[in-house]
């Protein structure tokens, strides 16, 4: 998209590398920080609470919208996944946080709008067997969970957000629970590649927004659901819990997993669900570090020192629905 095909922003937006990183020296001469939230656009309140938050913890935010081609398989829905930057601006453009005990105002600084081209200047393809160039690949914790069900898209996270972060360089950048694997992953990332913009203790992971009637998680790609799908979507995060009451209890992993996967056996029979193609993904308990799946005979008892990861996909017609709880300390996990 060129400049002149932008909506009107009282934001600036900046389209290139050269452009953004001029802004950004400028940010480094005033000595000011950066908040950052990567997005593919499609915003939400999900979004919004991202975006509050490095408001009030920061002296400039930045967000970006970029969907990336490389976290997609071919069969996925690239072409059709939400676009909606005029709404998208509108919505920036209406938030603002008042800094305690001062008369400043903060809003968003600007936004990151790259082409395809400019963050693949080698070219991309969503068939990984067919691309070239430079990508990114965190061994060895992105073949679980969300990996298990699409084996590339880790790697294509990790590839965007690395250039995205060399780009942006942010004092602190943020990401949501509901995406728990991935956010847990760029902070390793972080670690691993020494990165100081940001650093792996200012990659902040926040709370899941949740519908307030009903408590599904927001997504972008909820407003694919159907009317029918939508009234039982809540259907995965009421199972998971379920696994976690278990728990509690003094289940053992298998147990608990028992009751989430009854649970949802029990909503197919529901008249709200008749017609509803409704196919369970995974319910998985992993271990937060090594995301490793817990042994079927752990208990409440569990020895591991790291909090637990209670996730589960759930496929409502053509939408893939994901969730999870995090069962244990939160301190190291969500900041």
């Amino acid at each position: 998209m060129s400049t002149s095909e932008l909506p009107q922003s009282s934001i600036p937006l900046l389209t290139t590398v050269t452009a953004y990183r001029g802004w950004r020296q400028k940010a480094f001469d005033e000595r000011k920080s950066v908040g950052f939230v990567a997005t593919m656009g499609a915003l939400h309140d999900g979004h919004l609470s991202l975006v509050q938050r490095s408001l009030a913890e920061n002296d400039l935010t930045v967000l970006s919208i970029f969907v990336n081609p490389a976290q997609f398989a071919p069969h996925e829905d690239l072409s059709t996944y939400p676009r909606t930057l005029p709404g998208d601006l509108a919505l920036l453009q209406a938030q603002r946080v008042s800094v305690p005990a001062t008369d400043i105002v903060r809003t968003p600084s600007a936004v990151f709008l790259p082409s395809v081209h400019e963050m693949y200047p080698s070219g991309i393809s969503q068939d990984t067997a067919a691309q070239k160039g430079t990508f990114v690949e965190v061994k060895g914790y992105g073949h679980q969970m969300e990996g298990a069900s699409r084996p590339t898209f880790f790697r294509g996270v990790a590839t965007v957000v690395t250039k995205l972060f060399n780009v942006i360089q942010p004092t602190n950048t943020y990401f949501g629970q509901k995406d728990i694997q991935q956010a847990l992953l760029l902070r390793r990332m972080c670690k691993d590649l020494l990165l100081s913009h940001p650093d792996p203790d200012h990659v902040h992971i926040l709370p899941t927004t949740r519908d307030l009637n009903d408590a599904l998680a927001l997504s972008s790609r909820n407003s694919y659901l159907t009317p029918s799908e939508r009234a039982i979507a809540p259907t995965l995060f009421a199972a998971l819990q379920k696994a976690e009451s278990a728990w509690i209890r003094g289940g053992t992993t298998e147990e608990c997993i028992k009751q989430a996967t009854i649970f949802i056996d029990e909503v197919k029979t529901r008249p709200a669900a008749q017609g509803v193609d409704m196919r369970l993904d995974y319910i998985q308990m992993n271990d937060s570090e090594t995301f490793d799946v817990l042994g079927a005979s752990s208990g409440k008892n569990y020895a591991g020192e790291n909090a637990i990861i209670l996730s589960g996909a759930l496929w409502l017609g053509k939408t893939r629905l994901i969730d999870n709880i995090v069962i244990g300390d939160l301190n190291h996990i969500v900041q």
